[in-house]
């Protein structure tokens, strides 16, 4: 009978924040595969398990994932833990989930902590909708690409980043998205967490003059709906009816349907369209 691996949830901090079925299911396996054994054999240590470690990371993640998905065939159930957090959050993890279904593995997840569900939840912003961009990325042209995307994303966005970082990153997103609310998080669920409520602006002239120290969660506010309508109707009020409607009559929509679409682009009524149609006609 095939083995099983069970995505297991580890303390972001503060290590109460473990779940019994996550101690008992590290304690049941037969193989632990960590992001960093050096890291995860102290959190072992303070619960007493005494399971085997082996490791899997970012650079050995595709290798390591098929050797482990060939013990799970042999009947070895493995659990997998992140350094912190949630296995496939913003880690390696997500790449033996994958494998591990094209070869017929059974896979669970066993909830806990992840930080960006901490952060957003103490953010103050609102949280029916979010974004989770986890670390932007490196390689220059596909960050300046997401960042585009970003610029007009409505929903609460998520981005982590390093203390050594922040400053820079934190200019670039007042960049490319203009002035915003945002928390900063950090150190969440340890001594000295804060959630920072701010502006782009106040944090950068903060972390000028403060420095910044531990991991950080930053929480920003989505794009005015509002705002985006009020450039959509400026956009097209800077061209005229006439030239507005021939630009649906030309897709082939009918006259009375390019009206209502026009109508409805300058925020206006139908039959104020209609009058200004007539009275171009009649100049």
């Amino acid at each position: 009978m095939a083995g099983k691996l069970y995505l297991c949830a580890t303390p972001i901090g503060n290590l109460e924040d473990i779940t019994l079925r996550v101690l008992r299911t590290l304690k049941e396996v037969d193989l632990i595969a960590a992001e960093d054994t050096r890291n995860s054999i102290h959190l072992l240590n303070h619960f007493d398990i005494k399971t085997p470690l082996t490791s899997y990371h970012e650079y050995n993640k595709v290798d390591k994932a098929y050797q482990l998905v060939e013990k799970m065939q042999q009947g070895t159930n493995i659990a997998l833990i992140t350094d912190a957090g949630t296995p496939g959050i913003s880690d390696p993890g997500e790449e033996l989930v994958r494998i591990c279904y094209e070869q017929g593995i059974e896979v669970t997840s066993l909830p806990g902590a992840v930080a960006c569900i901490t952060a957003l939840t103490l953010s103050g912003l609102p949280t029916r909708r979010f974004s989770f961009e986890a670390f932007l990325p490196k390689e220059k042209k596909e960050r300046a690409a997401v960042l585009e995307e970003l610029k007009n994303d409505t929903r609460t966005l998520i981005v982590y980043e390093a203390p050594h970082h922040l400053l820079g990153t934190l200019k670039e997103l007042q960049n490319a998205l203009g002035e915003r609310r945002l928390t900063v998080c950090r150190e969440l669920t340890k001594k000295f967490e804060t959630a920072f409520r701010t502006t782009f602006s106040e944090a950068i002239s903060y972390y000028e003059e403060q420095g910044v120290r531990g991991e950080c969660v930053l929480v920003i506010e989505g794009r005015s709906r509002e705002e985006l309508m009020q450039e959509q109707q400026q956009s097209w009020e800077a061209i005229s009816v006439e030239e507005h409607m021939e630009r649906y009559l030309g897709t082939g929509m009918d006259r009375k349907s390019a009206m209502k679409q026009v109508a409805k682009d300058r925020g206006v009524g139908k039959r104020e369209i209609y009058q200004m149609l007539l009275d171009a006609e009649n100049e």
